[in-house]
């Protein structure tokens, strides 16, 4: 009897043993994943991308104007989808599901993504308010605003896939026109250039708002009494303080917009290269990136620390949104000397 109990205890043990070391493979495997589908992806030569796409159409000789442009903004929409762990904020299982950080950094770059397709469809490929837009451009838009959560039925990747796809129709006719295929256009103009300067400026002011709101003191003006800020608080602060979780999702979301923005501008300073040079204003487009490129230095710290701004440790949001306020004030300059005749 005794030696019975003894060895069901033995196998009960075993299968203990076993469950315990099947469970610990498996955390160690989602721990390694999750870092590696955690982490941001590196940034990219534009104009490499370009040529191989070039390649790939058999024409690497003819890359006009909108060209690159256009195949920066593919190529970002490219790598929201095929990074490493492939596009997760949609995901519903781990690791993905897990990983709060990069869904806001895919955000922040889809945000960026969308402002900039809208200026290709709406401004740069118009000639004037009058002009037909680009059917293809029409029809990639709407897809980049699908909803960016939605797993199935149709999925986010899918539908980000077909306005990556309408791009690059677009691009192939700015390459090659004939018969009853029209003839794509890119216009850069001072004006149209403008105009998407003013969604720049808008979407790099709320961000250092948001990154800022953390702060103590933010919200209130110069000189106030603590009965006054205590009433401010009542009636409603005009920017909410950041609750302590939310810290790094808003930090993240900075990062993506920065980095999708950082070869937009990239894209930016090459197309419209003789508008620039003829307005001087390539030295303040330069400013814009090397800010970004200062944003997007590689993070130390396994979180995202929020000391004060005098204090022991450092605050990585007023650091972020120290870099972007520097980009939008060159974005303020960039408008005003476009705007000038």
């Amino acid at each position: 009897m005794a030696a019975n109990e003894t060895t069901q205890d033995v196998k009960s043990k075993g299968i203990l043993w076993g469950f315990g070391v099947f469970s610990a493979i498996v955390l160690v495997v989602l721990i390694v994943l999750g870092a590696w589908w955690g982490s941001e992806p590196g940034q990219f030569n534009i104009m490499d991308e370009a040529e191989k796409r070039a390649k790939e159409t058999h024409d690497t000789d003819n890359m006009p104007v909108g060209y690159v442009y256009t195949n920066t903004l593919a190529h970002i929409a490219e790598v929201l989808l095929h990074k490493p762990g492939g596009y997760i904020t949609n995901d519903v299982g781990p690791p993905g599901v897990l990983l709060d950080n990069v869904p806001s950094w895919e955000f922040g770059a889809l945000v960026m993504l969308r402002d900039a397709t809208s200026a290709l469809r709406n401004h740069f490929a118009r000639d004037q308010s009058q002009s037909a837009e680009d059917p293809d451009l029409a029809t990639a838009e709407p897809y980049f605003y699908f909803e960016n959560d939605s797993w199935a039925l149709p999925s986010t990747e899918a539908e980000y896939e077909k306005g990556i796809e309408a791009l690059h129709k677009y691009m192939t006719r700015l390459q090659h026109y004939g018969g009853n295929v029209k003839q794509a256009q890119f216009y850069s103009r001072a004006d149209n250039l403008w105009q998407y300067t003013e969604v720049v400026i808008k979407r790099l002011g709320g961000l250092s708002t948001r990154l800022t709101a953390n702060s103590s003191g933010t919200n209130f003006g110069p000189g106030l009494t603590q009965e006054e800020k205590d009433l401010a608080n009542q009636q409603g602060t005009p920017v909410a303080r950041i609750p302590w979780m939310e810290i790094d999702n808003v930090f993240y979301e900075a990062r993506g917009a920065s980095w999708a923005l950082l070869h937009i501008l990239r894209a930016v300073k090459h197309d419209f290269k003789d508008i620039l040079l003829d307005k001087r204003a390539m030295r303040t487009v330069d400013i814009m990136i090397k800010s970004l490129e200062n944003s997007l230095e590689p993070i130390l710290s396994p979180m995202i620390l929020d000391g004060g701004g005098y204090g022991l440790f450092a605050n990585y949001s007023l650091t972020m949104a120290n870099y972007i306020a520097r980009a939008n004030a060159a974005a303020l300059d960039l408008r005003d000397i476009m705007n000038r005749g």
